[in-house]
């Protein structure tokens, strides 16, 4: 039962359909089952029964899976359903991922009925000989269709594009980043593929018939996107995601400012400052958990103050606004230097980070290399 003294102001709401699963994919989600559609729609309104009351909310956020993939008469039962129990705010940001394919002129319409203010496009390339290997069901028209479709509307579009794909190269990552600067939307997120285990690609790779991207030609690829998002008047806020001015994902932020949220739907984790609870992954389990009235937890981490605080500096510095002393003190409780003087002075000799005595921030090179650095942050004694 959430406490009314700290009730979170993100929610994030977990829609595990897609249309078939990618084969770099290992996220929680079914593909192909539309007749569970029903009873998972049954089953978000039992969860959200446990709210205490409506929950006022400054970001909500639909992912997947894929949301779009409701349509437009899918989309508009499930925002009745959230309606009595979440409340966004007056300028509040309410979001949702959607596939290409499944932006119509209607599902325009029902997202802008629902107050969606934002619409994150799973587009992952522009570049046709990449989304086969990506195992994309779209093409490049596709992507430059809806979003000639959202961005007349009013939303807020972002794109998300995909590195390092098996045969890609640096000339074609370049195009893809000029091609999205091209289509006018308001915030991209870059990510490098990573070859989760179980997935079909990582079975692939086992058998020699697809082969990752050299690391020297990945990070290059990283270095692009930063220099031509930037030169087009994007600020690289996060790693991974850049932003015209007012565009950055506020919901996104909230996560990386440690803030409570809660969350429904298989495979949602909720977090309260300190503990975070994962909905049971399997889409049926969780179902069939929740009409129970059982027990549909998956997997908990409690963690120690210690712990949450280290957590709290790798959000933090994946930031390009870094983290300041007196700020991460009043919030966690710890002097930063107690926690990580060590590995801090070291960063800094080696130009990974600039400390202006208060603030701390990874340089360019530091967030080139910062999935490297994490280990010496949560290793509790690392100071």
């Amino acid at each position: 039962m959430l406490d009314p003294a700290t009730r979170p102001r993100s929610v994030y709401v977990h829609v595990p359909f897609c249309r078939h699963r990618c084969g770099y994919c290992d996220f929680t989600l079914v593909a192909g089952r539309d007749d569970l559609v029903d009873r998972y729609l049954t089953a978000v309104g039992r969860e959200l029964e446990r709210c205490p009351g409506a929950l006022d909310l400054d970001t909500l956020y639909l992912g997947g899976g894929t949301p779009s993939h409701l349509g437009p008469a899918g989309i508009t039962r499930l925002f009745a359903i959230l309606g009595p129990r979440l409340s966004p705010v007056a300028g509040a940001e309410v979001s949702v991922e959607a596939n290409p394919l499944d932006v119509t002129p209607d599902l325009v319409v029902a997202l802008r009925a629902c107050g969606v203010t934002r619409v994150s496009l799973g587009g992952q390339s522009l570049d046709a000989a990449t989304l086969r290997v990506l195992d994309r069901d779209h093409g490049p028209d596709d992507v430059r269709r809806a979003v000639d479709l959202l961005v007349p509307a009013g939303f807020t579009v972002s794109l998300d594009l995909m590195t390092a794909a098996p045969g890609q190269s640096l000339a074609a990552v370049e195009a893809d980043l000029d091609a999205a600067v091209a289509l006018g939307v308001q915030h991209v997120s870059v990510y490098c593929l990573t070859w989760e285990k179980g997935t079909a690609f990582d079975s692939q790779r086992a058998k020699g018939l697809l082969r990752p991207v050299d690391d020297p030609v990945e990070r290059a690829m990283f270095e692009a996107a930063i220099d031509r998002l930037e030169a087009a008047g994007f600020e690289h806020y996060e790693v991974s995601n850049f932003a015209k001015p007012g565009g950055r994902c506020r919901h996104n932020e909230a996560y990386w400012d440690c803030r409570p949220w809660e969350a429904f739907g298989p495979g949602a984790a909720r977090f309260d400052g300190r503990t975070r609870t994962t909905n049971h992954r399997s889409t049926t389990t969780w179902m069939n958990k929740v009409l129970a009235g059982a027990d549909f937890a998956g997997d908990v981490d409690a963690m120690t103050a210690e712990e949450a605080a280290r957590e709290r500096i790798v959000v933090g510095f994946r930031r390009r606004d870094g983290i300041g002393r007196t700020a991460f003190r009043a919030a966690s409780g710890f002097d930063l230097d107690a926690l990580i003087a060590v590995p801090l002075h070291r960063w800094i000799v080696a130009g990974l980070a600039t400390d202006d005595g208060d603030r701390v921030r990874l340089t360019r090179e530091g967030m080139l290399v910062s999935d490297s650095l994490w280990a010496d942050v949560l290793r509790c004694g690392a100071g």
